[in-house]
This record gives structure tokens, sequence and C-alpha cells, in this order.
């Protein structure tokens, strides 16, 4: 990792438990003195694990991270269900549930693929400018957005155990961007016709972001920060005279490089091109005219 200038870059925090993304963020912009801070994809407050965040000119970045599918581990209870689809909310149906690992197995392998995901009632989601949850507190009834998740692999984890009558397992999955594993218990359950919660949830991955590399919230130094050009897998080129003006006014440039994306850098980072056309155009600037 390499120490950036003015506070640019990236931080893999590990978050912890009762604690929102947005609490996260204002404890990061505190410590490194700076409100330039935006995370890359909402953990609830009863999730752990990896929690991208970009600081001063990688905010840049947030739409790009926050598009990269995430692999989580999550912990299931079937034959309860509760209003915010997990274990810290009201309980609406209570029932005995006893399901075998082979029967849980073929479930979980019946959602590799595409899928059709209602989003929880509980959750950040707008529908006219107003989040649901907000809808759901004050006791509204509306419909519930719908939209299409992918869920690349997902897998058992351990033995299924048992416990008051209830069958207990935890799985672990890598699904694409704007998939809510509370929804996906929800249908996986249904699937087994009945009814089930989410427990537990652990993101250990976003990306090439691993848990592995990522650090506690009160352990965070500088030294932590990952500059923008060792978080962006793409072909670097250093600035020179005879495109520098062009490329600091992000006007487009020959793609001489045959490369899809382009970081212009010197000290700093200038700016991502995208190619189109055998043009490479600006995509992100992060320093220049524009």
């Amino acid at each position: 990792m390499r120490l950036v200038n003015d506070m640019n870059g990236v931080v893999i925090v590990d978050k912890p438990k009762g604690m929102t993304s947005r609490d996260v963020v204002n404890i990061v912009s505190k410590k490194y003195s700076t409100k330039k801070v935006g995370h890359t994809g909402t953990l609830d407050p009863i999730a752990t694990g990896v929690l991208v965040l970009c600081i001063g000119k990688a905010t840049k970045l947030v739409s790009r991270l926050t598009s990269l599918e995430k692999e989580y581990i999550a912990t299931v209870i079937l034959g309860e269900e509760t209003d915010t689809l997990d274990i810290t909310g009201n309980i609406i149906d209570d029932k005995i549930c006893i399901k075998t690992q082979k029967e849980i197995e073929e479930v979980l392998k019946s959602f590799i693929g595409s899928y059709n995901q209602e989003v929880p009632k509980y959750s950040a989601v707008k529908i006219n400018g107003k989040k649901l949850y907000e809808y759901a507190r004050e006791d509204k009834n509306v419909i519930l957005p719908k939209r299409i998740v992918h869920i690349k692999s997902i897998e058992l984890l351990g033995d299924v155990t048992y416990k008051n009558n209830k069958t207990i397992f935890s799985f672990k999955c890598v699904v694409s961007k704007g998939t809510y594993i509370r929804s996906l218990i929800r249908d996986i359950a249904q699937r087994l016709n009945t009814v089930g919660i989410m427990s537990d949830l652990r993101r250990v991955k976003q990306g090439s972001f691993d848990i592995k590399n990522s650090v506690k919230l009160e352990n965070l130094s500088n030294d932590d920060i990952i500059s923008i050009r060792n978080i962006l897998n793409v072909k670097k080129v250093k600035l020179t005279s005879d495109i520098r003006k062009k490329i600091l006014n992000g006007a487009p440039v020959d793609n001489i490089y045959n490369e899809d994306e382009v970081l212009f850098v010197d000290e700093d980072e200038i700016a991502l091109y995208k190619s189109k056309d055998n043009k490479l155009i600006s995509e992100i600037m992060f320093k220049g005219g524009n």
C-alpha cells in the first residue's frame, strides 16, 4: 500500500456490528479531517465485514466500486418471520420447521442465476422521494419495488443444526450489486415452503477488496489509505508534454495504447479515460480544468 497525498484513496474497514454505514463514514471523516468520504455499499447495523470507503478525490469512484460483485456469509433461522426479515425485527410468524440438508442444498442451488427480487420494506430504497423504512415506521403500505439480481454462486457452509424446532444453517454467496441478503433468505425460505430470517451477516469480499486486508475502525491510520492508482486495475500512463494540456482539460486523445481504459498520472492521478471509437475519452477527472 502507498501513502497518498492529500488523503485521496480508499480504506477497507471491517465494519463492527451495531453500527450503521453512515456511522462509519462519520468516524472516518473525523479521523482523516475531511468531509469527502463515501461508502460503496450499505451494510445493515446487524452486518459486519468489508465496507469500502472512498476519501477525497477517490469519492469520484464511489459508483464504480459500488457496482462490484459482493461475497457474503449469512446465517439463517427457518421457522421464524419478522417485519425486518432479520433477527432484530418484530416476530410476525413462528412455526415448527425441520428441513434436511439435502432439501436446503437443492433449494440453494436453484437460486444460481438471475431472478426478480423484491426489496425489503425496511430498506433505504426511495419511493416518491421517501425511503421505504420511513413508510414502514409510519405503518403505511406501499408496493415494494422489484429488481433483477444475479446470484453468481451460493453454497451451504457446515452442518445444518436444529434448535427449538427451528432449522439453522449458514451459506456463502457471491451476488450482484443491489442484492438484499435478507430478501434472498426470505425467498429461500419460501421455496422451502416455510418462513425464515437472517440472524447474522458478514461481507467478506467486494470485487478484489478482501476481508483479509481490512482494518478495524479503531486501528485506522494514514498508512491504510490505498492510492487511486493502486485501486484501479488499468494501464497507467505517465503524462507527456505533448498531451498534458489535452488531458488536464479532459479533451479526447488517440488510443495509441490499444487499451479499454487508461489512467493518466504524474505525481498524482490525473484522469481516467475510456476507449470509444478508436479514441480515449474522459471518464473521471481527478485533477485539471474539469
